[in-house]
């Protein structure tokens, strides 16, 4: 179970964080903070290189805290929450990512959300502080958090 955990904590946290990188730079192809300022107004978003940076911020923090398994109910908040925001941008396409639909960011959400409710394993900085079994608690606030937040930014910062 330890190896299953840490191999699913690995892609998918460095696989956020790498997306984050790509948000506010120009490695990993990304198109630098202007390119994901653009990227937000063109999906209807104002704050354009605030928006992208707290947005990249999050992705970037959110994922390694994820793939080091560190405070993993707080990295699966964060995952949830910008992922809920990729999939409000994404559901006027329907679910099939082959046509822009928000198949992938919902199994990233769900990904945190199922790491917070198993926690991240033995083989984790949670479990070298001991923290590696988190109270069941921590999924529906983390879930609330996420979820919640992700909604509320898209309320709050997305024109119609």
């Amino acid at each position: 179970m330890n190896t299953g955990l840490l191999l699913l904590r690995l892609v998918t946290g460095l696989l956020i964080a790498g997306h984050g990188v790509q948000k506010v730079s120009f490695h990993l192809g990304g198109g630098g903070l202007d390119g994901g300022s653009a990227e937000f107004r063109g999906d209807g978003f104002r704050g354009g290189k605030l928006t992208a940076l707290a947005a990249g911020g999050t992705q970037i923090g959110a994922g390694l805290m994820l793939a080091a398994g560190l405070l993993t109910p707080l990295a699966g908040a964060g995952v949830m929450g910008v992922m809920t925001v990729a999939v409000t941008v994404k559901w006027p396409h329907g679910l099939w990512v082959q046509h822009d639909g928000y198949e992938f960011p919902f199994v990233l959400t769900a990904i945190g959300a199922a790491l917070t409710a198993t926690g991240p394993g033995r083989w984790s900085a949670d479990g070298a502080l001991g923290l590696a079994h988190w109270p069941l608690w921590c999924l529906p606030a983390a879930v609330v958090a996420g979820v919640g937040g992700g909604l509320a930014t898209r309320l709050a910062l997305h024109r119609d």
